[in-house]
């Protein structure tokens, strides 16, 4: 496995619209390999998703990490996932906005309205159909990496941009702070 360079703002892979791949191609050697390496550079650069287009791969393809939560039954809101060709249908008109950052963007957040619940459609590793509902922070990473597979920013969502900030800024004014102990 290797890590990937990832293309940052202002790259033209960033841009586009990212091509299908072909149900023949998704057990390749190449997109088999592709996978792994997407998941070796979103650990080693901490993120909790990644599109093909960001590293500089033009594919739809995606991948995401275990999202930890420990008031669930197996400890996790959603776990490591892999989704080929995936499309998205929104399952409600309520939206929901978190804090999102992106390793294409790195150091910036800024907060960015989503859609709480989603269908999910797509393939697997192994061609398998995908179809699944998802809400909450799961779905808003999901609506992000799909978006950077149209070509789309975190930033081109935001309907306020005063809350774009850089990371330590963010940390220090605007990131949920720990409730006070009290006897």
């Amino acid at each position: 496995m290797s890590i990937l360079k990832i293309a940052r703002m202002g790259h033209p892979v960033l841009r586009q619209m990212a091509e299908p791949i072909k149900p023949k191609e998704i057990r390749s050697d190449e997109i088999q390999r592709l996978i792994d390496d997407m998941f070796e550079t979103m650990v080693e650069y901490s993120g909790v998703g990644l599109a093909a287009p960001q590293v500089h791969v033009s594919k739809q393809l995606l991948v995401t990490e275990d999202i930890p939560d420990p008031d669930s039954d197996d400890g996790y809101l959603a776990r490591r996932s892999v989704v080929i060709n995936p499309e998205i249908t929104f399952l409600t008109e309520e939206q929901i906005a978190f804090f999102e950052g992106c390793l294409s963007i790195p150091d910036i957040r800024g907060r960015v309205p989503r859609i709480r619940r989603i269908r999910l459609r797509g393939f697997d590793p192994d061609g398998n159909t995908i179809d699944r509902e998802v809400e909450g922070f799961p779905a808003v990473v999901y609506q992000h990496e799909v978006d950077h597979l149209k070509g789309i920013l975190f930033p081109d969502r935001m309907g306020d941009l005063t809350t774009l900030s850089f990371g330590d800024e963010y940390s220090r004014y605007m990131a949920p702070q720990p409730e006070p102990l009290t006897d």
